[in-house]
């Protein structure tokens, strides 16, 4: 079920009621760093993962990494494909166990924001049925068709029928306020597709915007450089630049989900900020 919200975010401020966020530990993908970054050099090790933020008024994903079964044996998912050989993880680091080692279930979820429909961060929606979901305008659509140089990137099996008649909506305004308060703020970014979805989350004794995949690499915000794979370059250049006048604002702290200097910074998996 397809919704459509314009609701811009408050002119106010309000005290954040976010209580605290998690990174998740997630399974690992070993790639070039230029697939990520033009002009990126090397190798390197990325994470695949989710966040979870405690709000008073439900807990929210953003993301739900790869499909679950990953963390089992990749071939599950992916066969023969280079992909298999790419993924590492752990049985530890489903989404649903990583939850579990927070307290929650699955079934505590009540909404999650949904970056973009690339398969490292769409995986694990159909274990939240009862949760409300939000993606960027157009990136559903963008999803069930993709051209052949990203259908990749994409799996089908994430958005099966079942999941399609979640309660979705569709982020119409730049920025969104989630709850209405200021605490959970969803910004449209595109660029790497359509629809890509950052959240700044307020903290209460700090700032933090996920970036979705506005960018993948430190680099990429050095550099104001692109992801070959994005959709349309001159909109992930404005969006980086968006994301860097957000930060700066805000008095914020990029998270880069996929840079694993990023994770270190911010203490490492399951470590919680407030």
């Amino acid at each position: 079920m397809l919704e459509t919200n314009a609701r811009a975010t408050p002119a106010h401020t309000a005290r954040s009621t976010n209580i605290r966020m998690w990174g998740l530990d997630s399974p690992k993908m070993t790639i070039d760093a230029a697939h990520l970054v033009v002009g990126a050099e090397g190798t390197v090790q990325i994470p695949l993962p989710a966040y979870v933020i405690e709000h008073e008024q439900g807990l929210v994903l953003f993301d739900t990494g790869m499909d679950p079964r990953v963390c089992e044996d990749p071939a599950l998912v992916y066969g023969d494909r280079p992909e298999t050989s790419m993924i590492s993880g752990t049985p530890e680091q489903r989404i649903d166990r990583q939850l579990a080692k927070l307290g929650y279930r699955p079934e505590d979820v009540t909404h999650v924001v949904l970056s973009h429909t690339h398969a490292d961060h769409s995986g694990g929606l159909y274990l939240f049925p009862q949760a409300k979901f939000y993606a960027g305008p157009g990136e559903l659509q963008w999803a069930a068709g993709p051209g052949p140089a990203t259908a990749h990137l994409f799996n089908p099996g994430d958005f099966s029928d079942e999941v399609m008649d979640f309660t979705w909506t569709t982020v119409q305004a730049p920025v969104f306020d989630l709850f209405g308060d200021g605490a959970i703020q969803i910004h449209h970014t595109p660029g790497h597709t359509p629809g890509e979805l950052s959240a700044l989350v307020r903290l209460p004794s700090q700032n933090v915007i996920l970036t979705g995949d506005t960018v993948h690499l430190r680099e990429a915000v050095e550099w104001d450089e692109v992801d070959p794979s994005d959709w349309d370059y001159g909109e992930a250049r404005a969006s980086i630049t968006k994301l860097k006048e957000l930060r700066d604002a805000e008095n914020a702290r990029l998270w880069i989900a996929h840079d694993p200097r990023d994770w270190e910074d911010f203490g490492g998996a399951l470590r919680e900020l407030s």
